[in-house]
């Protein structure tokens, strides 16, 4: 029997140069800022609340009561706690459409362009939500609404293209456990917006929404300035014409063994003799490729789980259990922990069978047991997996070889997905 390849080519750490390590970590903090500016929300979703309801249940300002009742939105906490869930809502159905728009636009402009300028604009969009209007004492529900809807068009912007430099600097080899490893980006970004959030939350919920948009606007600089799309950028061979001296470099893992020549797409693929050429197909050929509907519809009913736990645990621990609100944000933070650790190693197993699907498959199943006793790791590991390295492998079958301009846009469709799922479950 054949060790497979992520052994047979020795240590994968053997074949990445500085430029591997580089772009791996600008993209691995580059979402995690994203998702830590994302995270803040729902880790300061209490005081938010208290702040919005009337001042006789309030104790987070002081404020003369004629005052406070002229700019109050919500005459119950009930209320206003539902105001946040539809702002989770609308947050996740602009993302999601977002996500679709974002990958086609991503394949056909500049990565690093694309990715920075969502990354600054959206902090910009955060600043003004949670502090700005805070410290104008200018609360509004259409303001909120209308920011909201354009923070998540313009966050949707960083997870396709982020996917999409991986997939271009790292090739299928050893992919599930690189990918499986880098995926964690989400996870530690969630991390980092907890810790940041109970670290300022006793000066205000405002200064944790200013903190996580400074950092993550400075993020955004440095992508712009200091990050490699492509091999390509600086003269060196991209990773399709690497792959093409393997044997399987055809056969993608998440194909079940099947026979591609008898798939016959709707649209040409240019012949080996052709001259190479990047273009972007469009988004009904992305969708016509093997594999990328049924893992988008898998992954819209696993996000749907996922972010119920995302955006409501710390309030849940909170309210239920009248923990304090920086306590639970702490306590949350071993929900990611699982994630890392199961997308990691999940990623690692795949990577050995050559097969994603049987992974994926049996780690749900035990997931459905797991969530009693709230466990990420069977429910984070078949996210980062399907969000990242399968996205990839979709993003680089045979069918699409010569246009390789199409893993943003596959990942855009697999992750938008995702967030309709998400939205549908707020």
């Amino acid at each position: 029997m054949a060790w497979p390849n992520v052994f047979q080519r020795g240590s994968l750490l053997s074949q990445f140069s500085h430029h591997h390590v580089v772009v791996f970590l600008l993209t691995f903090f580059s979402y995690s800022l994203l998702h830590a500016s994302r995270k803040t929300f729902s880790n300061v979703k209490v005081s938010i609340s208290e702040q919005w309801t009337p001042s006789a249940f309030n104790t987070s300002v002081e404020l003369p009561v004629e005052i406070w009742s002229s700019n109050h939105l919500f005459p119950s906490a009930e209320k206003a706690t539902l105001f946040l869930g539809t702002l989770d809502t609308i947050f996740l159905f602009s993302y999601a459409v977002g996500l679709f728009i974002s990958g086609i636009v991503g394949d056909r402009l500049n990565l690093r362009w694309v990715l920075s300028f969502g990354m600054c604009s959206s902090a910009l969009v955060v600043f003004v939500f949670g502090a700005l209007t805070e410290w104008l004492r200018f609360y509004n529900k259409w303001l909120y609404c209308c920011l909201w809807i354009v923070n998540g068009l313009l966050q949707s912007t960083g997870w396709p293209c982020v996917v999409a430099v991986m997939g271009n600097w790292f090739g299928k080899a050893g992919r599930g456990v690189v990918f499986g490893l880098w995926s964690a980006c989400a996870s530690v970004g969630n991390i980092l917006g907890a810790c940041l959030a109970s670290s300022v939350l006793q000066y205000g919920y405002e200064y944790a929404f200013l903190v996580t948009a400074s950092v993550q606007f400075a993020g955004g600089i440095v992508i712009f300035f200091g990050l490699l799309v492509s091999p390509e950028e600086i003269g060196l061979s991209g990773i399709e014409a690497e792959e093409n001296f393997e044997e399987d470099s055809h056969r993608p893992l998440i194909n079940g063994g099947e026979n591609e020549d008898e798939y016959e797409p709707n649209y040409s693929i240019q012949d080996d003799s052709s001259v190479a050429q990047v273009k972007a197909i469009s988004f009904y050929q992305a969708c016509c490729l093997p594999g990328v509907i049924p893992y988008s519809l898998a992954y819209a009913c696993l996000k749907l789980v996922n972010y119920s736990f995302f955006f409501w645990l710390p309030f849940y621990l909170s309210n239920n259990f009248g923990w304090k609100e920086a306590e639970a944000d702490k306590l949350s933070i071993w929900y990611d922990v699982g994630g890392i650790i199961g997308g990691t190693l999940q990623g690692f197993i795949s990577d050995v069978l050559q097969k994603r699907a049987p992974v994926l498959a049996l780690s749900l199943l035990l997931a459905v047991g797991s969530l009693i006793g709230y466990s990420r790791f069977f429910i984070g590991g078949p996210s980062n997996m399907i969000s990242s390295a399968i996205s990839a492998d979709l993003g680089r079958q045979e069918l699409i070889q010569r246009s390789s301009e199409a893993l943003a846009t596959v990942t855009g469709i697999v992750d938008g997905s995702g967030s309709i799922g998400a939205a549908v479950g707020q």
